[in-house]
């Protein structure tokens, strides 16, 4: 693949996507199990907030499913933002926020008082625990009566070494397999966008945001539980695990 890809953005979001499943090869699995809890919840018109939406792959998937859902994608990324609004370009059901997350006051550029569901994939983990407690509790006052947060991420189980190497090692041969076979991965997939005429600016503003990696933590799903319920969700539990990920579902 080369950066020919230009503003193609549907190309651009198939690319996103491929990498993305380098890492979670069942991130479909995921959002599937994500979306039936949505539509369990909230019925088939849900008004949802896509937390840290990268390039909107949550609110594709939620209006090929739910075609009569509104969505906010809010994230501080300016060059996933780029390719997000310019695949739901003129798509009404849709508003796109730049806002950083750790910022207190953020939750004031969004259009809506409160959500019927907020749901985020493989995002928080760029954040500290400190930070990620304080935007739990933000989201439990965004989140309706009879709302849900659901957060699909790396959630590890220190308590399970053995189990947590195995997985591992079958992982990064899958990986390495997957590379030799020309997957693109992270770093190879940034390469591309730092060159396209359309994205280079975005992406060199992305890296002087966020560095190379994320720094944060990737506490386990029992600490994302009891964090939730103890800002105001009233249960929280996962829905759906593999064998390194949570997709963990907070009831308001």
């Amino acid at each position: 693949m080369t950066s020919s890809i230009g503003t193609d953005w549907a190309a651009w979001q198939e690319s996103w996507d491929r990498q993305q499943e380098w890492y979670l090869p069942d991130r479909e699995e995921r959002f599937r199990i994500m979306l039936d809890m949505v539509e369990a919840f909230a019925g088939p018109a849900p008004r949802v907030l896509d937390l840290a939406c990268g390039t909107g792959t949550i609110t594709a998937r939620l209006f090929d499913r739910l075609p009569n859902a509104v969505s906010t994608g809010v994230d501080l990324d300016p060059a996933l933002l780029t390719i997000a609004r310019g695949t739901f370009a003129g798509d009404d059901r849709v508003t796109f926020v730049e806002a950083d997350l750790k910022d207190p006051e953020w939750t004031a550029a969004l259009p809506y008082d409160s959500y019927d569901a907020i749901l985020t994939a493989t995002a928080l983990h760029w954040l500290h625990l400190g930070d990620l407690t304080d935007l739990y509790g933000r989201l439990a006052k965004l989140t309706r009566d009879g709302g849900v947060f659901m957060n699909a991420d790396h959630m590890p189980d220190e308590t399970t070494p053995r189990i947590n190497a195995a997985e591992r090692v079958q992982r990064h041969a899958r990986m390495e397999a997957a590379r030799r076979a020309g997957v693109l991965d992270w770093a190879d997939w940034w390469r591309l966008a730092a060159v396209d005429p359309v994205l280079a600016g975005p992406t060199a503003r992305r890296f002087e945001i966020y560095g190379e990696h994320a720094d944060g933590e990737t506490p386990s799903a029992a600490w994302h539980a009891s964090a939730l319920r103890e800002k105001g969700f009233a249960e929280a539990r996962p829905v759906w695990c593999s064998p390194s990920d949570t997709l963990l579902l907070a009831l308001k």
